[in-house]
């Protein structure tokens, strides 16, 4: 590799409007709690909080942690819940 092309990467990953990069450098930072939620909506998304401790058996703050943490960093993405407008559906960002 020569200077020229890891100063490329680096310029790539400053000009990202969203503050974003690959998963693999977002997963480090969060804790385990919100990997096992991001791997649960992986699988089943879009879940209510409620069916995601079901799912993941954390309890239901853990998982509203979790949650927090991801939507801070712009993983994850909440709708409100047509059959219950009370909760909302959780889903990765695409």
């Amino acid at each position: 590799m020569s200077a020229t092309e890891s100063d490329s990467d680096e310029a790539v990953d400053a000009d990202d409007p969203h503050g974003e990069c690959d998963r693999a450098t977002i997963d480090a930072d969060l804790p385990p709690s919100a990997k096992l939620v991001y791997k649960v909506l992986e699988y089943e998304a879009p879940l209510t909080q409620e069916e995601l401790a079901a799912e993941s058996r954390l309890c239901p703050r853990t998982v509203r942690y979790a949650l927090g943490r991801l939507e801070e960093q712009g993983v994850v993405t909440s709708r409100a819940c047509l059959a219950d407008a009370r909760q909302s559906k959780y889903r990765i960002d695409d």
